[in-house]
Formats: structure tokens, C-alpha cells, sequence
């Protein structure tokens, strides 16, 4: 199984953004160095984040770092444009050396509609409409292709060409059983965020894609699947809680009340730590164990932890992602195998 980090690269109020950024390499060049196999960068268009361009962040990193896969986590790609997606990734996948995936996903935060032009009425169409286009991209050089909210292509060439044939596009999900069954249709991996709840509550989306995947003649075997969820590590378990709880608390705190949920308190923090609560948290062994279990519940590919959340201390976020590569990672290696 795939062990990796994913982060929206989190500023604070009138924090430095340049510094985060830089901050964001070194975590990249960190992670590969100590063997995480993925590292996964969010698209923002908001003020408490610092990367609205997944595709130059992750370039800076692939410059850095010489194994670990380079993902967006996710592309907004109901407000991008499609060809443009596909040529900055294949120059991604070009300088890493065939190391650059796509995440497509609709996006949780809606800025970025009205930023470029695009009316909310056509959320789920644009999505739609751009995914359809992008998979066509990856299929030669030149396309011939017509939609109904984009202008048409018309035997168009696209440059440059990723060094992976396919490049990968994953389909990312908060949730919606229609998003599972479209991703396990087109026979595209998928991504499953859990950021609430029992995680267990959610496994039977992961059965949903591979049963719908069967059905549309694919094998759900081929097909990966992947967990993106928080959490921390650290020397023991109370100090990676006493560390991830205020800006962990802070960050879901401020967007529920964008969102009509109630604040986080410290309760509500402790349940999501314990085995049926979805903060992958704790000590090595206790991170593991937690990695592990999940593993057999869902049976999955890869699972992405994003630790570097809120204003979450760079040195702390450093020593974090030293364990998840030394001691963590090799324990549920092992574990499974």
C-alpha cells in the first residue's frame, strides 16, 4: 500500500505566504527523502491558503526530490480549463520524470467559480463536461472535441505530451454515491475523503465503486482506491494530540461556521481519535495500528494523511513527516505484506 502526505498548504491571517510556500518544499523534499511514496498539494482561491496553482508548487517540488509521485489534491476542475490542466501537469510529469498525477475533483469551497467566470448554476455540468474533455486529452496530440460550456476543439494539438501514457487521473470524492459510480464507470481510481464521522460508515462506498466498476465491465482489482484523512504523529500519542488539536480545532471550527456545523471542542476531538473516529493520530505504533485497521476495512490502495493543517508548527510538521517515513510507514509494510 501507498503511504503519503496531502496538504492545502494552510496561512495564516496575515501570515507570510512566500515562507509557507517555501516551507511546502521542504516538507516535499522530506517526504521523499525518508520514503513516503506520495505527497499531494490542494487548490485554494482563498486568503487561509497559499496555493492556488497545484501544478508550479509541485514543480518546485519535483525539482527537489527524486522518487516520491506528485499529486494535486484536488484540481478544481469545474473551474479550470481542461487543456490547460493537461499541459502544465505533462510539464510536471516531464521535469519529475513520469512522477505527476492529476486529482480532479468539484471542489469543497466555490470561490474559484465566480473568480473565472463560471456560473454555480452549472457546477455538476462543468465537472461533467471538463472530465470528459481531459480524458479525451490523454488519448493522442491532436483532438477533435465538442461540449456544450466550452468552446470546441477541432483537430487541435496539445503540448507537451506527458512522459506516462496514460498520465493518471484520479477522481476525488467527499462522499456522493453518484461520484463513486461515474469514477468506478470511467474506470478512473478514486480518492475518498474522510474528515468526519466513523470511517467505517464510509466503506460501503468503496463496495459501490467496485461493484459498479464490475458492472461496467471493468476489473475493480486494476482499479486503485485511496483514503485521504487527518492526522499527526508523533513521539507518544498525547504529544501528537496536544500538538494537532488547536489548529486542527481552529481550521474546522472557522469552515463550520461557513457551513452550519458547531464548533469542534476538545470531546469531539478526543472520539475522533479513538478506534471508530477518523484522526489518523497518535505515536508510530498507534498511527500504524490505526493505518492498518483501515486497511482491512476498506481495502485499500493508498491512504494520504494531511498533517500539515492550520498553522500547525513547521518543525513540528518536520519531525512528523521524519516518522511517517521511518517508523511508521515500514510497520504497516510489513503489517500487510
Amino acid at each position: 500500500m501507498e503511504i503519503g502526505l496531502h496538504t492545502f498548504a494552510d496561512v495564516a491571517p496575515g501570515g507570510d505566504a512566500g515562507l509557507r510556500l517555501r516551507n511546502l518544499i521542504e516538507e516535499m523534499e522530506l517526504a521523499d527523502k525518508v520514503g513516503l511514496d506520495v505527497f499531494g498539494v490542494g487548490e485554494h482561491h482563498r486568503r487561509d491558503y497559499s496555493v492556488s496553482a497545484p501544478a508550479v508548487a509541485l514543480a518546485a517540488g519535483a525539482a527537489r526530490t527524486k522518487r516520491i509521485r506528485l499529486t494535486s489534491a484536488v484540481t478544481v476542475l469545474g473551474s479550470d480549463d481542461p487543456v490547460r490542466v493537461f499541459e502544465e501537469f505533462s510539464i510536471l510529469d516531464g521535469l519529475s520524470n513520469g512522477r505527476a498525477e492529476i486529482m480532479a475533483g468539484r471542489g469543497s469551497f466555490i470561490e474559484s467559480f465566480p473568480l473565472f467566470g463560471y456560473d454555480l448554476d452549472d457546477y455538476d455540468a462543468l465537472f461533467a463536461e471538463k472530465l470528459d474533455l481531459l480524458l479525451k486529452l490523454r488519448e493522442g496530440e491532436r483532438i477533435t472535441w465538442q461540449g456544450k460550456l466550452r468552446a470546441p476543439l477541432d483537430n487541435a494539438g496539445v503540448y507537451p505530451r506527458p512522459v506516462q501514457n496514460p498520465l493518471p487521473v484520479w477522481i476525488a470524492v467527499g462522499g456522493t454515491p453518484q461520484s463513486v459510480v461515474r469514477a468506478a464507470t470511467l474506470g478512473l481510481p478514486m480518492a475518498l475523503a474522510i474528515i468526519g464521522g466513523d470511517p467505517a460508515r464510509f466503506a460501503p462506498y468503496f463496495q459501490l465503486y467496485r461493484e459498479a466498476a464490475a458492472k461496467a465491465g471493468r476489473d475493480p482489482k486494476t482499479l486503485p482506491l485511496s483514503l485521504n484523512m487527518h492526522g499527526f504523529v508523533a513521539a507518544t500519542g498525547q504529544q501528537a494530540k496536544d500538538t494537532f488539536y488547536g489548529p486542527q480545532a481552529e481550521v474546522m471550527t472557522r469552515i463550520g461556521r461557513e457551513r452550519g456545523w458547531g464548533p469542534q471542542t476538545r470531546d469531539h476531538f478526543e472520539a475522533a481519535c479513538g478506534p471508530d473516529g477518523n484522526l489518523v493520530i497518535g505515536s508510530p505504533d498507534e498511527v500504524a495500528e490505526k493505518i492498518v485497521a483501515l486497511h482491512r476495512l476498506f481495502g485499500n490502495d493508498r491512504i494520504l494523511i494531511q498533517m500539515a493543517i492550520g498553522t500547525m508548527p513547521h518543525d513540528k510538521v518536520l519531525a512528523a513527516i521524519d516518522l511517517m517515513g521511518s517508523k511508521v510507514a515500514p510497520m504497516v509494510r510489513a503489517a500487510i505484506a
